[in-house]
């Protein structure tokens, strides 16, 4: 490698960014509301995204207004939904059923109606 004279840059140092620091969310998006992303697309950098699974079911439960505002409460604190908290407790509870029949305790069930003779 040449040895560097008086006024080259190091080609391996990193280029200052085009794009400024921003203050605020509103700052950052009045930016970028007059100006195009592809004019800094070799300033961007890939990122890995994890996508949730396809939920394509649904299913509507109803509660007490108290117990919607403790729920909302919890979700609130953990920093998600409350259908997300919801969803997180019945997998958790579901995997420990199973785990307790593997281990052949499985709790007792309530007993199937009997049809009546007629």
């Amino acid at each position: 490698m040449a040895p560097k004279t008086k006024g080259q840059t190091n080609p391996v140092a990193p280029r200052k960014s085009r794009i400024s620091e921003f203050s605020s969310v509103e700052k950052e998006a009045e930016f970028w509301d007059t100006h195009d992303v592809t004019d800094f697309w070799d300033e961007m950098t890939p990122v890995k995204v994890r996508f949730a699974k396809n939920l394509s079911q649904g299913m509507t439960i109803r509660l007490d207004l108290d117990t919607t505002i403790k729920l909302k409460s919890e979700a609130a604190k953990k920093g998600i939904g409350a259908t997300t908290l919801v969803r997180m407790w019945v997998l958790e509870r579901l995997k420990e059923q199973a785990a307790e029949k593997g281990r052949g305790r499985s709790r007792p069930t309530t007993p199937a109606r009997r049809r009546r003779a007629g």
